[in-house]
């Protein structure tokens, strides 16, 4: 395995502090959300791996087009991170991803597509038998629980 980049970040204070990459280029104010009792002053860590998850789910869509030699056009990633407590007193997430592939008319190419990406993608790999993931596509379910109706390829 070829080690490709490590990020690196400091946090301080938790939920209610600051969180800063070594380079500076993310600095945010951290805070509980409203849902949560916070006043909504700040980032909190759900929506902070939402845009980390899309991203990352997204660059990876397009790394399997590339290969498969598949012209996606403009795609978008919706993602959804929730937050939820356990009986025995620990949190669990779940995650969601609603995939945009308007440009593709094929709807079971794109859904291999995305099927291939959620092998291909890290966030989606250190997920796997850990966090519930539901993925859609264009409207259509892939995986996961069907949160994003009952229609399918």
């Amino acid at each position: 395995m070829a080690h490709l980049y490590t990020a690196h970040a400091n946090v301080s204070g938790g939920r209610e502090g600051h969180g800063r990459t070594d380079d500076g280029r993310l600095d945010v104010k951290l805070a509980r959300p409203g849902a949560m009792g916070g006043e909504n002053v700040g980032t909190n860590p759900e929506q902070l791996f939402a845009v980390g998850y899309g991203a990352c789910f997204e660059g990876a869509l397009a790394t399997v087009a590339r290969r498969r030699k598949v012209k996606l056009g403009q795609t978008s990633v919706i993602s959804m991170v929730s937050l939820h407590s356990v009986e025995d007193g620990s949190f669990r997430i779940e995650a969601a991803l609603d995939i945009e592939v308007p440009d593709v008319d094929d709807d079971n190419l794109v859904i291999d597509l995305v099927r291939e990406a959620d092998m291909v993608c890290p966030y989606s790999n250190a997920l796997r038998g850990n966090v519930d993931v539901a993925i859609s596509a264009n409207g259509l379910w892939v995986k996961g629980p069907r949160e994003f109706g009952e229609r399918s390829a």
